[in-house]
């Protein structure tokens, strides 16, 4: 599986980008990002999840998951960031 992240946005408008590859990383890393993502029920969330205000110096966060021949690409500000996808954006904040 592979996941690319990307912060945007934010006071100073600094971007941010990674990429993992689960067979790159540790496996107790690795063993997390299944789980995430079906929480977050990833693969059929929309494309763009977008607040119904647009908020000064909030960050947009863009993640792509390729894994078993699909690919799925969501878009979503911070303002619109839903509970089940928080702990996906926060496990790559702290990495």
């Amino acid at each position: 599986m592979r996941i690319s992240f990307e912060r945007t946005g934010g006071f100073a408008g600094i971007s941010t980008k990674k990429t993992v590859d689960t067979a790159s990383i540790p496996a107790n890393e690795a063993d997390q990002l299944p789980s995430l993502l079906e929480a977050a029920d990833f693969f059929n969330l929309p494309e763009n999840i977008t607040a119904s205000t647009r908020q000064a110096d909030r960050f947009q966060y863009k993640l792509t998951v390729e894994d078993k021949g699909r690919e799925h690409t969501v878009t979503v500000s911070e303002a619109a960031l839903p509970g089940t996808l928080r702990p996906l954006i926060e496990w790559f904040q702290k990495r």
